[in-house]
């Protein structure tokens, strides 16, 4: 047993594993993947098990800001400093619980009001804050002017404000506007720099991130020379870190925003033989791939589209290295990749204190 950090742990609804001494969340976790990939010999990977977030979505309340409570959508835990969270989300928490007293929160029963979210993102050099606003509240002009008046003041390198329905539960959008700043942040792993938007996804938990890249670096290493295919590839962090060890590395993804800056991240890292493509992974089909073919995939919580893997398998690529934040589908999907065994798997806890964890596993073509 441990002693929990968090005075609100138990009532919040964030972790869910302070009181287990922090060996034993790792060794529980390691087993996991274990079960998923079939493989006992789990390398396991682990950093700081406090203080490691670099992103932090808290929904305003009457009284401040804070998180769900435990077991309820509708009730709102007050949250004055999260110790799971790094100093620089916790200094800003702070910057928006000052300034933003007396404003008119989201009611998320009556589905009601105006401030919903303050989405803070702290990559190593730089920050954003951007406030979720009901777009039918009647005082979202004035909510704009109090956020404005904010930014002047606020320590954040970008402020921005992003509108969303009544009727929907989202704290990013691509309806939104800056108000300090620009929309994209920047975070180095490796040694190379990437951008991304502010309201796009990026791993936040930094160190263990970088140490997730090297591994899978190493591993692609060991087989370079023909072409690399990244698939789910965001903004471009796999493909781009081992594109020096293939002839040829094509990122796919799906949405154009995470692609632009994909392209932007090429060029900024001189990764010759790179390209990034807009395109669904149900149809990398059509692409026209040379062998030997090294594939990374590292797919949403939901797994990889079942067409996405028949189209995959259509290439009948000699490595495999399949990126998984859900356990329990990416067992699913290793039964589906027929034609290739699981020679390799590593546990990576970019979460801890939850249940949360990244699994990555090495898979080589049966001939």
């Amino acid at each position: 047993m441990a002693t929990p950090r968090c005075p609100l742990f138990g009532r919040c609804g964030g972790c869910t594993a302070q009181h287990i001494d922090y060996a034993l969340q790792v060794e529980n976790k390691r087993k996991v993947v274990a079960d998923a990939s079939g493989i006992a010999d789990v390398k396991a990977f682990y950093g700081e098990p406090y203080g490691y977030r670099n992103r932090m979505d808290f929904i305003f309340h009457p009284g401040g800001l804070g998180f769900r409570e435990k077991g309820r959508w509708d009730r709102i835990i007050d949250v004055q400093s999260c110790p799971i969270s790094n100093d620089g989300i916790n200094r800003l928490l702070g910057e928006v619980r000052e300034a933003m007293q007396g404003i008119e929160p989201f009611d998320l029963r009556k589905q009601k009001g105006t401030f919903k979210y303050a989405v803070i993102r702290t990559p190593s050099s730089c920050s954003s804050i951007s406030f979720v606003l009901n777009e039918d509240s009647g005082r979202v002009e004035e909510a704009v002017s109090r956020i404005r008046g904010f930014a002047l003041r606020s320590s954040a390198t970008n402020v921005a404000v992003t509108l969303a329905g009544s009727k929907t539960d989202i704290s990013t959008s691509e309806q939104f506007f800056m108000v300090k700043g620009g929309e994209m942040l920047e975070e180095a792993y490796l040694g190379r720099m990437f951008q991304y938007s502010l309201q796009g996804f990026f791993q936040n938990n930094h160190g263990m991130a970088e140490e997730m890249h090297r591994h899978v670096d190493s591993l692609l290493r060991e087989n370079g020379g023909g072409t690399l295919l990244d698939l789910y590839g965001g903004v471009g962090t796999f493909g781009i870190i081992s594109s020096g060890n293939f002839r040829e590395t094509v990122i796919v993804e799906s949405f154009p925003g995470s692609v632009k800056a994909a392209t932007e991240n090429i060029l900024r890292n001189g990764a010759k033989g790179t390209r990034a493509l807009v395109l669904d992974a149900r149809q990398i089909g059509r692409l026209s791939l040379s062998s030997p073919l090294s594939v990374v995939t590292d797919p949403p919580r939901s797994g990889m589209d079942p067409k996405a893997i028949d189209a995959l398998k259509g290439f009948s690529p000699d490595h495999i290295i399949y990126v998984s934040c859900n356990p329990q589908q990416m067992k699913k999907d290793l039964r589906r990749l027929q034609g290739h065994e699981v020679i390799g798997t590593a546990m990576f806890d970019l979460f801890p204190m939850t249940i949360h964890l990244e699994g990555v596993v090495v898979l080589r073509k049966i001939k």
